[in-house]
């Protein structure tokens, strides 16, 4: 006989796994935040995000055009250059990228953990 209980029938809800899959990667968030304000090329996109290399930067934005959220554009030389923006659907996680910066303002503040008094 099945388990039924509650424990076992109790599962994330699978956008919010789909979700997790792709934007718990890291260097991706900040991909996309980057990306927020327009086009931007990769040598800049590159600088723009401290720590990350030329490899996994292509792999991210691979990726994350591969799943619909930003197109990779090709600007006539010379020099050539690409360029990066994000799709309608990369633009709407704007304010969910903004409410989790608020969220780390305010429990996140001291150096990445959250302060005592919030701590219960």
């Amino acid at each position: 006989m099945a388990d039924h209980s509650e424990a076992t029938c109790k599962q994330v809800d699978d956008g919010m796994a789909r979700v997790f899959e792709l934007f718990g990667k890291r260097w991706t968030g900040l991909i996309v935040a980057t990306l927020m304000s327009g086009p931007v090329h990769f040598a800049d996109l590159r600088r723009a995000i401290p720590g990350i290399s030329e490899r996994m930067l292509s792999d991210r934005l691979m990726e994350l055009a591969g799943v619909g959220l930003l197109v990779r554009e090709v600007d006539a030389g010379p020099p050539l250059r690409v360029s990066y923006r994000l799709t309608e659907a990369g633009l709407a996680m704007d304010p969910a990228l903004k409410e989790l910066g608020r969220w780390a303002e305010t429990y996140l503040a001291d150096g990445g953990q959250c302060p005592q008094r919030f701590r219960r």
